[in-house]
């Protein structure tokens, strides 16, 4: 009988958390991953690892395939290094490698550039023939017939499923790198596929992934309203979140049938209060729509029954102290309901980190080692306004008053009072303690490479 050959996917886990992260409702399933075994041929074994539940421990295969965002690379090199140095040929692929593809090629056979449905068969017809090439690229291709990941291999443990929708955003963010991997183009998912995916997913509780799920068209917007109508027409009884520009209160038809079909919160981009920032960081929707029309965005929200998730972003150019506790109030004061507030991070692939590159101004720069502290808790350039030891302070003292316990009551008591929906005021008081315990205990000590070998 001819042996199989065994393909082992690995989610790494970040250097910079010790163990397993406690709050499991936070984390989710590792789509490309799961995408991935979708592709690879039925007479290939098939093994997921998942760091975010599991300590790794060496096991045995012919190939081994490794997707990492940036604070995941560190780690994610330490495990390609492992098989690279026993002859197992390693593919590593994800946002990070495709950003510095070079980079990865120093710890990996073989880099997968970009969204890897194109390529990934001919990667295993190479690798089954001994060609397995240095590079292949992938293409952008329309999301039809896209195959569903393999739940199947997900860890049990995972509070929330996931699925996504589109890809792809218009915009061009400073500090983000999503049209650099995606594409300007928004490309959806066909209604049907989408549905039944989600009524697949065997959690209660869904996290729908797309960047914007509402776009920025009246198409796209009429998509949205057909996904939910046939979630309703169904009967599927899912919790589930999702991501959208600040736009889709201008649909609130969607909002309607989204509130109807399950949707308890809505993550919205925010990032500042004050429009030189918002111009310096190209959050054009947010400023078409106005800051003096931002509570309105909330209110529309609110009424539909459905929770408001505000990021927000400490450490822009402009910040002082002052801004810094201002957007702290505004936050606090606002009826947004869950607040994630981040440290402005230059990852690879955005403008933001090609100007911080160029201005000489990142000050953790001992790659690949250092990509763990770029992990959105941690001050990794030098401020325009204040040193670094200012910001990380001002920035500390912030979060110890956004969530403090008396302002998270509060918070939860004003997203009840608004929303009329206690589940959604529920999902909210329990993002903003998920983000307490982010900021405050993510700096622990680094895991160990190998446990076991």
């Amino acid at each position: 009988m001819t042996k199989r050959n065994k393909l082992l996917l690995i989610n790494p886990l970040s250097t910079k958390r010790r163990g397993l992260i406690r709050d499991q409702q936070s984390i989710f399933p590792p789509m490309a991953l799961g995408i991935i075994a979708a592709l690879t041929p039925e007479h290939w074994e098939l093994e997921l690892v998942d760091e975010n539940f599991e300590r790794f421990t060496y096991r045995e295969a012919d190939l081994v395939g490794i997707t990492a965002l940036t604070s995941q690379v560190t780690r994610a090199y330490e495990l390609a290094s492992v098989y690279k140095e026993k002859g197992i040929s390693t593919v590593m692929g994800g946002i990070h490698v495709s950003m510095l593809p070079d980079e990865a090629a120093q710890y990996a056979d073989s880099v997968v550039i970009g969204e890897a449905e194109s390529v990934w068969g001919t990667l295993i017809h190479d690798f089954e023939s001994g060609t397995l090439k240095k590079r292949y690229q992938g293409n952008l291709l329309p999301l039809v017939d896209s195959p569903f990941p393999r739940i199947d291999l997900y860890h049990p443990g995972y509070v929330f499923g996931s699925v996504q929708t589109t890809r792809g955003c218009p915009m061009s963010c400073d500090f983000c790198s999503v049209h650099t991997f995606n594409g300007h183009q928004y490309r959806a998912r066909p209604v049907k596929e989408v549905v039944d995916e989600f009524e697949k997913i065997p959690q209660q509780r869904v996290y729908i992934v797309d960047d914007n799920l509402i776009g920025y068209t009246k198409k796209s917007a009429d998509r949205v309203l057909e996904i939910c109508q046939e979630i309703i027409r169904r009967g599927i009884k899912k919790d589930w979140l999702c991501a959208a520009s600040m736009n889709i209160a201008d649909h609130e038809e969607v909002l309607h049938f989204a509130a109807e079909a399950g949707c308890k919160m809505i993550f919205l981009g925010i990032e500042s209060e004050l429009i030189d920032q918002l111009e310096s960081a190209n959050k054009r929707t947010n400023l078409k729509i106005g800051i003096a029309h931002f509570d309105e965005v909330y209110q529309k929200i609110h009424a539909h029954g459905i929770a408001v998730l505000g990021a927000f972003i400490f450490g822009l150019d402009t910040d002082t102290p002052l801004t810094i506790a201002n957007r702290t109030e505004y936050m606090l004061n606002s009826d947004i309901d869950a607040m994630q507030a981040s440290i402005l991070t230059p990852l690879p692939g955005t403008p933001l980190f090609n100007r911080m590159v160029a201005e000489n101004r990142l000050i953790h720069t001992n790659f690949p080692k250092d990509w763990a502290r770029y992990d959105f808790v941690e001050v990794v350039y030098r401020p325009a306004l204040m040193t670094q030891d200012e910001l990380t302070s001002e920035i500390n003292k912030n979060w110890a008053k956004l969530y403090d316990e008396k302002n998270l009551k509060r918070k939860f008591l004003n997203a009840l009072k608004k929303s009329h929906n206690p589940d959604a005021a529920l999902w909210s008081y329990n993002s903003n303690l998920h983000y307490y315990n982010l900021v405050f205990e993510n700096k622990r000590e680094r895991i160990s490479i190998i446990d076991q070998m």
